[in-house]
């Protein structure tokens, strides 16, 4: 059975079967919304339920409290419809621009950029034009079924010959798929990928100034957006603030201190938790969104794009906007879900 479902205040409607997530049906039907890991994990897709019955699927707490539910709140990623809905969502510009589509991918490069960090490049195939946006990611299908997200590190006119997309995988000690990138994965293999997907990309009607706040390899799309900043000549000022436990974790630090001077007007300030003495550091040091606090008191002209660990987005999104004046809607994330974070679900 199906219902409609229409999300105000933009009037757009579209069907979706009441065994089928809402967003999944949007993805589906090109309509864009925002969201990242479609796991009830982020709360990225949390909406406002104006008309109509919805229940859930599993999801964590944080993302949506048993009090935010009973204030009429949903998680499109893992609510289901069961009569025709009215929905108070953004409609996101851009996200449901290119098609999702399911496609090989063979490894052309494998790197350690970091003992833990590798750099994976994957080869598209010649037929499949992946289109995509700075900032978006891909899910790669394992062979039980199992999915894992990665974002791709490079802009879409950055893909070189032949195409390929870089992925940034940190090792997960007894993760399936890392144990894997670590271990026996070798050139030529051959992977199995969906994309693109996510809402996570620069916002280009806005002239606001931006920060750019990533932890480990949440470096990732911010790479990419970069990439895309230069490439499309855009000029708002930017700061990267990009926060690891040791110098090393900031494993393309040259790359950044490079951007610098092709990009005037970008600023990067490398921020380091856990230093030792023997690291030798002398930047700054504690808790990378402290150190945008500390710079920029009053974020309240700002926008800002955050990616990495739960914690860390967590925690930035709650300061800034209590501390600093940030506008709730001027928060943008990729939060860095882990199969363990998951499995906190309820």
């Amino acid at each position: 059975m199906s219902h409609k479902v229409t999300l105000h205040p933009a009037e757009r409607s579209f069907e979706v079967a009441d065994d089928e997530p809402i967003l999944a049906a949007a993805i589906r039907q090109g309509i864009g919304m925002p969201y990242g890991c479609r796991d009830g994990a982020c709360g990225s897709c949390k909406s406002r339920l104006l008309e109509g019955q919805v229940v859930h699927g599993p999801h964590q707490l944080k993302a949506l409290s048993a009090d935010e539910q009973a204030r009429g709140l949903i998680l499109t990623c893992c609510g289901f419809a069961q009569s025709d809905c009215a929905i108070e969502a953004r409609v996101v510009p851009g996200a449901g621009e290119y098609p999702v589509l399911k496609l090989p991918a063979r490894v052309l490069g494998l790197a350690r950029a970091a003992p833990d960090v590798a750099i994976v490049r994957l080869q598209l195939p010649a037929n499949q034009n992946l289109k995509f946006r700075a900032g978006q990611y891909i899910e790669f299908i394992l062979r039980d079924g199992a999915r894992r997200s990665y974002s791709m590190a490079n802009a879409p006119h950055a893909l070189g010959t032949p195409p390929a997309i870089e992925l940034h995988i940190r090792h997960m000690p007894g993760g399936t798929f890392t144990e894997q990138v670590f271990g026996s994965l070798k050139e030529k293999d051959i992977l199995r990928l969906e994309g693109p997907l996510g809402s996570f990309f620069l916002r280009e009607d806005s002239t606001r100034p931006i920060v750019l706040l990533a932890s480990g390899t949440g470096f990732a799309p911010i790479k990419a957006i970069i990439e895309h900043m230069q490439h499309q000549g855009i000029t708002r000022a930017a700061a990267l603030y990009w926060g690891g436990r040791r110098p090393r974790d900031l494993y393309m630090n040259d790359w950044c201190e490079r951007m610098t001077r092709e990009l005037p007007s970008l600023r990067y300030v490398p921020v380091v938790s856990d230093a030792l003495p023997e690291d030798g550091w002398s930047g700054r040091t504690g808790f990378v969104h402290r150190a945008v606090m500390q710079d920029l008191p009053d974020l309240s002209a700002y926008q800002v794009y955050a990616c990495g660990a739960p914690v860390v987005v967590d925690a930035a999104q709650r300061d800034f906007v209590a501390s600093c004046g940030l506008p709730a809607e001027e928060f943008y994330a990729d939060s860095f879900t882990s199969e363990a974070d998951k499995h906190g679900a309820m």
